[in-house]
């Protein structure tokens, strides 16, 4: 069942022994310290009131701040005004859902995320940015969430933006990256769960355009961007319309 908080901090998820916010690199896990090193790109907040909180698998799937905020940007542009809700639903460590929130673009912002020591970071860290009272937390499985809501959901109302696990840093050795098999949620899987919103499905940089392509709307095209950081790119963002339901 999927467990909800309000917006008063005093009932938000608990940190737990798994939230850390390190500050020296010699406590960091080697596997973890590069992107540690790029903190300060990550949450410019980093070292802010009680400091950014993330677990230790959090830091492999966090966006960047400037591509969070870019990619915010952009769909509060691209959007349709009578979109107003945004749903985030593999919220991680809160870096999109807090650039949603900080756009000001939509009358609700929902995250979900199934790791409740997760889910409390991504709390943590929106009050930090000042915007937790902007957005509702969800912690659940996003396809329980999506199936059992499916009915209160207004698809014509909402969009998806999802930016799943990559299965592992190992995808970057992929000259082409094949969505077929990415791990635990692979590309049909997720576009089967939303297909019916506009998404917004946040990628790796090498993904095959191909599988993208396949799941346009007949009539329609997607669009694919690449967000780059320092002239490399960090990721692309496939903009996909909603199938039509009959």
């Amino acid at each position: 069942m999927a467990k909800t908080t309000s917006n008063s901090k005093e009932d938000y998820f608990p940190l737990t022994d798994e939230c850390y916010h390190y500050e020296r690199r010699q406590d960091v896990p080697w596997d973890i310290q590069k992107y540690w090193e790029q903190r300060y790109s990550i949450f410019s907040r980093y070292d802010e009131g009680d400091g950014i909180m993330m677990t230790d698998d959090a830091w492999f799937g966090v966006t960047p701040e400037p591509v969070a905020l870019q990619v915010a940007t952009d769909l509060a542009k691209t959007s349709s005004s009578k979109k107003t809700t945004i749903v985030d639903i593999f919220a991680g460590a809160g870096g999109n859902a807090i650039a949603f929130a900080l756009s000001n673009r939509w009358e609700k912002v929902i995250a979900i995320e199934k790791n409740p020591s997760v889910i409390a970071c991504a709390q943590h860290n929106a009050y930090i940015y000042g915007v937790y009272e902007k957005i509702e937390w969800v912690n659940d499985d996003c396809f329980e969430y999506l199936s059992s809501n499916a009915e209160s959901i207004d698809s014509n109302k909402t969009v998806i933006f999802a930016s799943p696990p990559w299965g592992g840093p190992q995808y970057s050795g992929d000259k082409v990256f094949n969505l077929t098999t990415m791990e635990p949620y692979n590309l049909k899987t997720i576009h089967g769960a939303v297909n019916s919103m506009d998404s917004a499905l946040y990628l790796p940089r090498s993904s095959n355009l191909n599988q993208i392509a396949a799941l346009a709307p007949e009539g329609e095209k997607i669009e694919v961007v690449q967000y780059c950081m320092q002239g490399a790119s960090k990721a692309l963002v496939a903009y996909i319309p909603a199938t039509a339901q009959i």
